[in-house]
C-alpha cells in the first residue's frame, strides 16, 4: 500500500526548505522522495526517526542527521504512525508525547514529589553516612579555622577557663578526641562545640545556671556532637542539598562559597532534632556515669525556656522544642536507674566560674 503527500524537506547543505511528495511504501517500509536536484532518496522506515507535534509529522534521518524533512498531511501522517506503531518502531519518546496533558500532569508531579523526597531525606541521609569517608583531620582543620578567625579575637576568660578545664578533667565524658574547653566572657547564653573538639562556653550561660550538675550536662550534651561529628554531618548535609539543586536547576557557581559559609557559621549552626536527641541522651549518660545528678540538665532545660527571663541558647533553640526535650529528660530520670554522690571538687571549681 502507498500512500503520498506534500511537504518539506531539507537536504542538510542549505538552508532552504525545498518542496517535496512523499510517497509511504509500507510494502516495502520505505519513504521515497525526489529533492529539487533530482535525487531520489529511499529512506527505510528503520533508518528513520518519527516525531509528531500537534498537526505536523517531522522527520530525519537516523544517519544523516541534517536531513530531515515533515508534513502536515493528516491522512499521510496516520497511515506512517499506524505502520510505525504495528512494527514496533514507534519512539518511546512519540508513545511519551501521546499519552495527553493529563498524564503529563501527572508525571510533572510524581517526578516533582521524586525530587522533593530525595532532596528532604535521600540526599541529607547519603551526605550523613558519607562523612565516615571524609578523614577526622578535615574537622580538625575546619574547627581550627573557625577558632582562629573567631574565638582567638573573643575576651577568653582565663581564669574561668582554667576552671572549666580542670572541671572536664573530673569527668568521664565519653570523648572520642581530646577535648579543649574555652570560657568567653559574654552575656550571650550559649556554649556551642567545634568538630576539632573545642567547647566555647559563655560567661552568660554559666551564670544562669545554679548548680554544677547543668553544667555537666551541658559539657556531655556538647561532647556528644563532637563525638558523633555533627558539624561535619550538618556541614556535608548543608552542602549536599546545595549540589542537588543545582544539578537540577543548572547552577553549580558558589559551591566554595556554601562551603566557606557553612565554614564561618559553625558556631550558629543549627543541629538536627535527630542530632539534639542523640547528645540530650548522651548528656544524660555522662551526668549517670559520673554519678552526678541528672536533674540538673532538666533544671538548665526549665530556667532557660523562660524567655523573659533570659534568651534562649542555640544548643537548646535547635528543631526540638525545649519542653518536649525537659519531658523526655524526666522521662528518662523516672526509668533509669542512677546513684549521686556529692562532689566537692566540681563544686568548688563551678564556683570558681560563677564568681
Amino acid at each position: 500500500m502507498k500512500n503520498q503527500a506534500t511537504g518539506i524537506f531539507y537536504d542538510g547543505n542549505s538552508s532552504v526548505p525545498q518542496e517535496v511528495v512523499f510517497l509511504f511504501d509500507s510494502n516495502t517500509a520505505t519513504l521515497v522522495f525526489e529533492a529539487s536536484n533530482g535525487t531520489i532518496y529511499q529512506w527505510k522506515c528503520s533508518e528513520i526517526v518519527f516525531e509528531k507535534t500537534g498537526s505536523k509529522l517531522s522527520f530525519r534521518h537516523k544517519v544523516e542527521v541534517s536531513q530531515n524533512g515533515y508534513t502536515t498531511d493528516s491522512k499521510f501522517i496516520d497511515e506512517v504512525l499506524t505502520f510505525t506503531k504495528k512494527k514496533g518502531q514507534y519512539g518511546w519518546y512519540q508513545s511519551l508525547l501521546d499519552l495527553g496533558t493529563t498524564i503529563h500532569l501527572g508525571l510533572a508531579v510524581v517526578i516533582l514529589a521524586i525530587i522533593g523526597l530525595c532532596y528532604l531525606y535521600a540526599i541529607p541521609w547519603v551526605a550523613e553516612k558519607s562523612v565516615v569517608l571524609i578523614p577526622e583531620e578535615y574537622d580538625t582543620k575546619l574547627g581550627d579555622t573557625f577558632f582562629e578567625q573567631n574565638v582567638i579575637f573573643s575576651s577568653i576568660d582565663s581564669s574561668k577557663t582554667k576552671a572549666l578545664n580542670e572541671f572536664a578533667k573530673e569527668l568521664k565524658l565519653n570523648n572520642t578526641k581530646k577535648l579543649k574547653f574555652s570560657v568567653v566572657d559574654s552575656e550571650i547564653v550559649n556554649a556551642f562545640a567545634l568538630p576539632d573538639g573545642n567547647i566555647v562556653v559563655y560567661t552568660g550561660i554559666l551564670d544562669s545556671m545554679q548548680n554544677y550538675d547543668e553544667l555537666v550536662g551541658l559539657l556531655g550534651h556538647e561532647a556528644a556532637h563532637v563525638n558523633h561529628r555533627h558539624s561535619m554531618k550538618m556541614l556535608c548535609r548543608n552542602l549536599s542539598g546545595y549540589l542537588f539543586v543545582s544539578a537540577i536547576l543548572g547552577d553549580v557557581n558558589g559551591i566554595m562559597a556554601t562551603i566557606g559559609n557553612n565554614i564561618n557559621s559553625l558556631q550558629s549552626l543549627s543541629f538536627s532534632r535527630e542530632f539534639e536527641h542523640q547528645a540530650d541522651v548522651e548528656g544524660f549518660n555522662v551526668l549517670v556515669i559520673n554519678k552526678v545528678n541528672p536533674v540538673g540538665m532538666t533544671n538548665l532545660f526549665k530556667r532557660l525556656e523562660n524567655k523573659n527571663y533570659i534568651s534562649v541558647p542555640q544548643f537548646l533553640s535547635s528543631h526540638p522544642m525545649t519542653e518536649d526535650r525537659i519531658t523526655f529528660m524526666e522521662k528518662m530520670i523516672k526509668t533509669k536507674t542512677f546513684q549521686i554522690v556529692d562532689n566537692q571538687t566540681l563544686k568548688n571549681l563551678f564556683q570558681k566560674m560563677k564568681k
